[in-house]
């Protein structure tokens, strides 16, 4: 068996900088432990599945990996795939539409960018689970959860500037022992940058991941009430950074960035790897 892999910077006008994802076309679906095990190997925070959806209303089936588990919704992996798909394959198209586990998504041309409809989901406030503030080494202002449909045991720590948000070194083995959660740290921005965030999710397989589209189906509404906006500028102030739009849509949330190829290659498994 041999799988084409593109490995893309997403979030990003340049490579070695933004986050990078594997996309990998199929034409059909081979076993999951096939997959699971392609995204281990790989190393990267996500590894994107593609297989084309024939007879349907969408163009793509979609799924994404970490090297340890199936996620539900992923935003850097999702725009790779598109960058892929509409500088390659479907260069002559305007858009593509994927079917995944959130539902179906797309990818738009938007002049210099790309624009990925995703879900909005409105967080709650809630007490921070035990040994939160003391694994991030700085308590937050307050903490919050995502919804059940926006994997909740994702959370929203809330911090009083964006200095503290870029300083943070979390205790990564504490978090790894609150549970199978993870934590998207945020605050208001300055200047051209309406918030910033950075996530860590050692549970998920992904110590800190450099920038996070998912999150921002929740950022966006989240910064949106409190700044009164509903086109914001995003920033992750991770060590390699990338920069977002996000343009509130109803029960939708309009996430772009630019994105860029860094690498092409072949999969080669040996043996046999059953496809269904």
């Amino acid at each position: 068996m041999e799988i084409e892999l593109h490995q893309i910077d997403a979030f990003t006008d340049r490579v070695f900088a933004g986050n990078p994802a594997a996309v990998c076309p199929l034409d059909c679906w081979p076993e999951d432990d096939v997959l699971a095990a392609i995204a281990a190997e790989n190393n990267l925070s996500e590894t994107a599945f593609l297989v084309p959806e024939t007879g349907g209303d969408v163009d793509f089936q979609l799924r994404w990996f970490t090297p340890t588990v199936e996620v539900d919704l992923c935003g850097h992996a999702t725009l790779a795939s598109g960058h892929y798909l509409l500088t390659g394959p479907c260069a002559d198209r305007a858009a593509v539409t994927f079917r995944t586990r959130s539902g179906v998504l797309s990818v738009t041309r938007d002049a210099d960018r790309l624009a990925m409809d995703f879900p909005a989901y409105a967080v709650v406030e809630v007490a921070p689970p035990a040994g939160l503030a003391a694994a991030l080494g700085v308590p937050p202002t307050a903490v919050f959860q995502a919804p059940a449909e926006a994997e909740n045991g994702r959370y929203i720590a809330l911090f009083e500037d964006a200095e503290t948000v870029r300083a943070l070194t979390p205790d990564l083995a504490a978090l790894r022992q609150i549970g199978p959660i993870s934590v998207c740290v945020t605050a208001a921005g300055a200047g051209e940058v309406d918030f910033v965030s950075r996530y860590f999710a050692p549970n998920h397989g992904v110590d800190e991941d450099p920038v996070t589209g998912s999150n921002h189906s929740l950022l966006a509404p989240f910064w949106g009430v409190r700044l009164g906006k509903a086109s914001l500028n995003a920033r992750q102030v991770s060590a390699r950074g990338g920069a977002l739009t996000c343009r509130l849509a109803g029960e939708r949330v309009i996430i772009g960035g630019q994105a860029v190829t860094y690498l092409r290659g072949t999969i080669t498994i040996k043996g046999s790897a059953r496809v269904s």
